[in-house]
């Protein structure tokens, strides 16, 4: 019967643990994006808040680099594979792009960071 209850009290405090640990600071999850003058990203990652560049780079580092680098065209479309990088580079700003479903797309479109990624730089006139 004690070591019943022992093991019991044991497996709540693992449990009461896990859950402390396993949740984030309020308020800050990977690719939370902060407008303003100088806007800034959660990278979970670096457990710090960096560029939205930064954050693009940080990124595509996890998957082997820009598979395209930084540019201010579009690659060939035959030569592009799914899940290709590249950062674009136009007059309003750079966005990074990700090759996914047989066409070129946001980055944010695909990861699902933050919608106001949308809104920096060149990455509401990437399809114009």
């Amino acid at each position: 019967m004690f070591s019943k209850s022992l093991y019991n009290g044991v497996l709540a405090i693992m449990i009461s643990v896990s859950s402390l640990t396993a949740q984030a600071e309020p308020g800050e999850y990977n690719g939370q994006f902060k407008a303003g003058e100088n806007p800034l990203v959660w990278s979970e990652q670096a457990s710090e808040w960096i560029s939205p560049n930064q954050f693009w780079l940080a990124f595509a580092e996890t998957k082997g680099g820009l598979t395209w680098g930084q540019r201010t065209d579009y690659p060939e479309y035959d030569q592009v594979n799914e899940h290709d990088t590249m950062i674009i580079q136009l007059e309003s700003g750079n966005c990074m792009m990700e090759f996914f479903h047989s066409r070129w797309r946001r980055a944010n479109d695909v990861r699902r960071w933050d919608p106001l990624f949308n809104e920096y730089a060149g990455c509401p006139d990437v399809f114009k």
